[in-house]
């Protein structure tokens, strides 16, 4: 009982991570239209931002900083790639945003070089343990919990009542007449970037203390959070949560029937499962672009 209850509590640990990721995935392209391979890169670099301001900041310090200059860079990107594009074919967002996390990646491999990193415990320390029904389980794990239940809760609370946040979703809706409405669809599409930039770099920071941080581990991350935003539908956040925790849970049991080897082919091999038989998501719809796009 307590090894199904360590499964159970490391895939949701995993499975919110992903789930942050997916959501990410699912504000850029619910306002854009792109679906930006480089989310993983955003929690990669927020881990990253996080260490080095420790050397010089309190650790809450860091991690806003790390937050606030993520969702810059991310802004920044939009600007720079995506704002001077006219009527662009996803084929070439696609190769675009895949450019851009091989390019990030390298740029981080420079600057931080290839050694592995992370920010300390948030509370306790490594060997601090809180036991639940005979499994030992990290103080960090519920700081992780914690940070994406009310990231969730934050992201529900802004695109239903913030002013901003119904702008997004009107250009998500229908650009043409949130345009004729006077939304300035280019403010909001780089406010997504940001937007999503920040929630993958809030991510990389509470992960770090467990997973550590790594300039190659964006790429596994996007992976398993694309699978996430397909497996609940494209555009779908409250679907993406519940997609990135059964991601989560199902690589975790995994290695109680396969080898350790395997527990990352656990979400190439669901990716291909529901694009092959549900290709538009388990909560979308069967026309493209048209899945729930509301919290």
């Amino acid at each position: 009982m307590s090894q199904v209850v360590q499964y159970i509590l490391s895939g949701v640990t995993v499975g919110s991570i992903y789930a942050i990721v997916a959501i990410g995935f699912n504000i850029i392209y619910s306002t854009t239209g792109v679906i930006n391979f480089a989310q993983g890169e955003f929690v990669m670099l927020g881990g990253m931002v996080a260490v080095s301001l420790l050397r010089v900041f309190p650790l809450p310090v860091a991690v806003a900083g790390a937050v606030v200059t993520v969702a810059l860079c991310g802004a920044l990107l939009e600007i720079a790639f995506f704002r001077r594009l006219r009527h662009p074919s996803a084929l070439q967002m696609i190769i675009i945003t895949i450019g851009l996390s091989i390019v990030i990646q390298e740029a981080a491999l420079h600057i931080w070089d290839e050694k592995v990193r992370s920010l300390p415990y948030f509370t306790g320390t490594e060997i601090t343990s809180i036991h639940l029904f005979g499994a030992a389980v990290s103080p960090q794990v519920l700081w992780v919990l914690g940070t994406v239940s009310l990231a969730v809760l934050g992201l529900h609370a802004y695109f239903r009542y913030a002013l901003a946040g119904k702008a997004m979703r009107a250009c998500a809706s229908n650009p043409e007449a949130a345009l004729l409405m006077g939304i300035d669809a280019a403010t909001m599409r780089t406010a997504s970037f940001a937007l999503s930039a920040g929630l993958g770099a809030l991510a990389g920071c509470v992960m770090s203390p467990i997973t550590m941080t790594h300039y190659e581990m964006g790429t596994g991350l996007a992976i398993k959070g694309f699978a996430a935003a397909i497996l609940g539908g494209l555009g779908n956040h409250s679907a993406a949560l519940v997609a990135g925790l059964a991601v989560g849970l199902a690589e975790s049991c995994s290695v109680a029937v396969l080898p350790a080897a395997y527990k990352d082919a656990v979400a190439f091999g669901i990716l291909v499962a529901v694009l092959f038989v549900r290709p538009h998501g388990l909560f979308g719809s069967a026309e493209v672009g048209t899945s729930s796009r509301e919290f």
